[in-house]
């Protein structure tokens, strides 16, 4: 379940990087700061399946 949830993760950061790219080239600000909001959801879940990790392996 760990690796499901790690790559669930990094596909929202990427959906975040992308929409905030399109967000950028069409110069809606809306769009770009949903993606910047996305990519940070994802880098806050990784880290805690990092956390996870740390204690599994402990």
């Amino acid at each position: 379940m760990g690796t499901d949830d790690k790559i669930d993760n990094k596909a929202e950061e990427l959906k975040g990087k992308a929409k905030e790219k399109v967000g950028q080239a069409t110069g809606d600000e809306e769009m770009e700061a949903e993606g910047h909001t996305d990519q940070m959801k994802g880098n806050v879940k990784q880290a805690g399946e990092k956390v996870k990790d740390v204690f599994r392996n402990s």
